[in-house]
C-alpha cells in the first residue's frame, strides 16, 4: 500500500487536470480567433483591428479574473478561534459530549459567533481544532477551514470563499463575455463556411468548431452565473442555499441579508470604480454584527 504522502501528492497533481484542460481550450480559442479567423479569414483590415482590440480586452480580463481566483489562498480563521492550550487539553481528555460543549461555550463567549450546529451546539472543527466562525466550513479537499466558504471548484482547483468570491463571480462574467463575443463575431463566417460561400481552407475547421465551443460554454456558464448572481443578491453561499444557517433562535435562511445594495457591497466592495476589476475592494462590516461576513483572517 502506497504511503499517504504519495497518495496526497498524486491527488494534488490530478486536481490540476481540469485547470490544464480549461487553459488548453483557451489557448486554442486564442489561436483559432486571432490567427485562423482574423488573420487568415477576414480580409478587411479595419474589421480585423476592431475585432482584435475588443477580443484582447475580454481575453485579458477573463485570464486575469480566472487566475486571480486560482492563486488566491483560501482565508482561514485566525488563532483567536483556536482553543487555548489549557482548554484544548481539557476538551481532548473529556469524553462526555455535554462537558465538551461547556468548554466550547466558555471559550466562545469572547468570540463574535452567532451560528450553531443543527442541534444548537457550538460549531467546532476536530480536524483544524478550532471553533468555527460564522459561515466558516471545513473543506476536505483543501484540508482546512475556509471563511465564508461557498464551494470547492475543481475548474479553479481552489476553494471559493471569502478571499476570492468576487474574483470567481468576475471570472464567470468575463468568461461569458469572452464566449458571447467570439460567438457573435464568428457567426457570419461560420455561416459562410457552412454554406460554402468561402473556400475550404485549414481555417474552416477552426472557425466552425470555435463557434460551437463558444456557444456551448456560454450557455453552461450563463446558468451558473445567474445562480451566483441570485446568491449575491441574497447574501448567501451555495452551502447556505442548500442548508439554512442555524442561529441561537433557530435556522434562518435570510440571517445574513442586509438588503440588496449592502449584500452586493459585501462581495464587490463599497468603491464602485473597482467592481469590474479582480482586485481586493471588500466592504467590511463590524465583526460583532450578526450579519457580518468579515472575521479575523489568517492566510497562512
Amino acid at each position: 500500500m502506497a504511503p499517504s504522502h504519495v497518495v496526497k501528492c498524486c491527488q494534488r497533481g490530478l486536481s490540476w487536470i481540469p485547470v490544464i484542460f480549461i487553459n488548453l481550450v483557451v489557448c486554442w480559442s486564442y489561436y483559432a480567433y486571432v490567427v485562423e479567423l482574423c488573420i487568415y479569414t477576414i480580409s478587411n483590415t479595419e474589421e480585423q483591428v476592431i475585432y482584435l482590440l475588443v477580443f484582447h480586452v475580454f481575453f485579458f480580463m477573463f485570464i486575469w479574473s480566472y487566475w486571480k481566483t486560482i492563486i488566491s489562498k483560501p482565508a482561514s480563521p485566525s488563532k483567536e478561534f483556536c482553543l487555548p492550550k489549557v482548554d484544548k487539553e481539557l476538551y481532548e481528555k473529556e469524553e462526555n459530549p455535554e462537558a465538551q460543549q461547556e468548554i466550547l461555550k466558555r471559550v466562545a463567549r469572547n468570540l463574535p459567533i452567532y451560528t450553531r450546529t443543527g442541534s444548537g451546539a457550538i460549531r467546532y472543527c476536530d480536524c483544524c481544532q478550532l471553533i468555527k466562525p460564522d459561515r466558516c466550513h471545513h473543506c476536505s479537499t483543501c484540508d482546512r477551514c475556509v471563511l465564508k466558504m461557498d464551494h470547492h471548484c475543481p475548474w479553479v482547483n481552489n476553494c471559493v470563499g471569502f478571499s476570492n468570491y468576487k474574483f470567481f463571480v468576475l471570472f464567470l462574467v468575463y468568461s461569458m463575455l469572452y464566449c458571447v463575443y467570439i460567438a457573435a463575431t464568428v457567426l457570419q463566417y461560420f455561416i459562410k463556411f457552412w454554406t460554402n460561400h468561402l473556400p475550404d481552407t485549414h481555417a474552416k475547421f477552426h472557425v466552425l468548431f470555435l463557434f460551437f465551443v463558444a456557444a456551448m460554454f456560454f450557455i453552461s456558464i450563463l446558468s451558473l452565473f445567474s445562480y451566483h448572481l441570485w446568491l449575491v443578491g441574497k447574501n448567501r453561499t451555495t452551502i447556505e442555499a442548500f442548508r439554512a444557517p442555524v442561529f441561537r433562535n433557530g435556522p434562518d435562511k435570510n440571517g445574513f441579508t442586509l438588503g440588496f445594495r449592502k449584500n452586493v457591497t459585501q462581495v464587490f466592495g463599497d468603491q464602485k470604480k473597482y467592481w469590474c476589476l479582480p482586485i481586493y475592494s471588500r466592504y467590511k462590516t463590524h465583526p460583532s454584527h450578526p450579519s457580518h461576513t468579515f472575521s479575523p483572517i489568517s492566510f497562512t
